[in-house]
């Protein structure tokens, strides 16, 4: 009883700062509220000063809500089906900047967790040169003979306290929503806050980041234009990671990248390359390349920083993406579709003739553009999209790979405006179409013996047509456009989307209403 108190006083502060910036219930949706809602809208004192929109409204109350809640908008953030689209977009501008806390904290916690004073690890220990919501970083040098300078990441104190206790009220509001609401148990809003919870408790432990880091450098030792900080096990435990210190030029600065002689159109190759090769290639990826995490060193080399946030695919979900991928390109849609069925993504009830035509709505006005007004990312996503109205459950390493590459896509077109990611990906697609759905792969997908020898040859006409239709399409520069739109799906998603958010933000609004009354 104690606790649900204290869950529900922490929802209520909460809904009430939501409220201030007009993000509870927000007034583009005052038509379709009940009275109810619209009188909460009020109680909860709902305002704003500005013309944001709904999404970058939220954005900005759940930074001001803390660590926990702006880890809660990045997890949002990859569920357009729970907020839409708009929204998911604005919550992927969430800044996770506080301001940092006492230098001498800093000192205290590596102190207990290294077991030495600070003086005996450290020879010189400088005040924090970048603070985050979990933890910040502070520059040092090594008392090793000579010297080594090296980047400290130190937790904030307290902040596993904090985010249990916000944890605790996110999973009762779970609850409470998955009681009151079919559409909130359809969505699973449970579900949401567990995923919260797994990746909070591994970003609480740097080890564990020390270890994606390790991973990283030991999978990309080859790629000579891509560099990981080497990890300093020796000063690395629970609440305190010790890298190599990166001293590059940020890939967010353009005139200095310029001063220092490098091309920007090559680093824009680089980071799509960098990217696709380990999901791809090694099906563990840097799932938080802004431009924040990436520089560039004297040798030309991307480094990325801060491996809290990676990704995985499986070879299962690579297999799917490049026999989705090779599908497309060959306009093969009924392949596609046999695909997802083929993967148990799509349930059976469903015509798979209807889910290749709802494919081909997708494909066809790819083949009428030049390649570089096609985005990869957005291609994904109207897969995606499409895939829901046929209830295919969300993947979550599915999604996590689409919002990377809206992000890395970015970045690469702040550094070349006319950047092509059709071409710049083509060597990499190439060896994973070759890797994932090419006659070895196939071997060794079966196994040796007759079993696959006759699915190899059963296979071994589509797959040499879709190897010709590809190549073909890659050697002339990408892909050709239908001038055809999917405007009437566009406008399906639009409206079901909308509908969905509007009875989020109601339910949302109930459950504060709901925490207000009982205080």
């Amino acid at each position: 009883m104690i606790a649900a108190v204290r869950n529900i006083r922490r929802l209520t502060h909460a809904a009430r700062v939501l409220s201030a910036h007009d993000a509870l219930l927000p007034r583009e949706y005052a038509g379709a509220m009940p009275l109810w809602a619209t009188v909460a809208r009020r109680v909860f004192g709902a305002r704003t000063a500005n013309g944001d929109v709904p999404g970058v409204r939220l954005a900005k109350a759940l930074e001001s809500l803390g660590p926990a809640y702006i880890k809660l908008g990045q997890i949002l953030a990859t569920r357009p089906d729970i907020v839409g689209d708009d929204v998911a977009r604005a919550l992927e501008t969430l800044q996770d900047r506080l301001p940092p806390f006492a230098t001498e904290e800093a000192r205290k916690t590596i102190e207990r967790a290294l077991g030495k004073p600070v003086d005996r690890v450290f020879a010189s220990f400088g005040d924090a040169v970048a603070a985050a919501s979990i933890a910040q970083v502070h520059e040092a040098e090594t008392t090793d003979d000579p010297p080594l300078k090296v980047a400290v990441k130190v937790l904030r104190p307290g902040i596993e306290v904090e985010f249990a206790r916000d944890l605790s009220a996110f999973a009762f509001a779970a609850r409470m929503a998955e009681r009151a609401s079919a559409e909130a148990r359809r969505l699973r809003f449970g579900a949401v806050v567990d995923t919260l919870a797994q990746s909070v408790a591994l970003e609480l432990d740097l080890r564990m980041e020390a270890a994606a880091a390790s991973e990283l450098a030991e999978n990309t030792k080859n790629d000579t234009d891509f560099h990981v900080p080497a990890v300093d096990w020796n000063r690395t435990e629970t609440r305190v990671l010790t890298t190599e210190w990166i001293a590059g030029v940020p890939i967010r600065d353009p005139a200095a990248l310029e001063a220092a002689g490098h091309d920007p159109k090559r680093l824009a190759l680089i980071v799509v390359r960098s990217f696709l090769s380990q999901a791809l290639r090694d099906g563990f990826f840097h799932a938080d390349m802004h431009q924040g995490n990436l520089f560039v060193d004297d040798a030309g080399r991307l480094v990325a920083v801060d491996f809290g946030i990676m990704g995985r695919l499986d070879p299962k979900m690579r297999h799917f993406l490049a026999e989705t991928l090779g599908g497309f390109l060959a306009r093969d849609y009924r392949r596609v579709a046999e695909v997802h069925y083929d993967a148990g993504f799509v349930p059976a009830h469903h015509p798979i003739e209807t889910l290749a035509q709802a494919l081909r709505a997708i494909g066809e006005p790819i083949f009428g553009r030049v390649a570089r007004d096609v985005s990869m990312a957005r291609l994904l996503q109207q897969l995606f999209d499409t895939t829901r109205r046929f209830d295919m459950e969300l993947q979550p390493q599915l999604v996590l790979l689409q919002k990377t590459m809206v992000v890395v896509e970015g970045v690469a077109r702040s550094l070349d405006p006319d950047f092509d990611i059709w071409e710049a990906a083509r060597p990499v697609v190439e060896r994973w179409m070759v890797e994932q759905v090419g006659p070895e792969a196939r071997l060794r997908d079966v196994g040796e013996g007759v079993n696959a020898l006759g699915k190899l040859a059963r296979d071994l006409p589509q797959l040499l047509r879709n190897a010709e239709i590809v190549s073909a399409m890659l050697a002339q520069g990408g892909m050709r456009l239908h001038p055809d739109t999917v405007r009437q799906i566009a406008e399906a998603q639009i409206a079901r989307t909308r509908h969905v958010r509007i009875a989020i933000w109601i339910a949302a609004g109930a459950l504060g209403l709901l925490a207000w009354g009982m205080l």
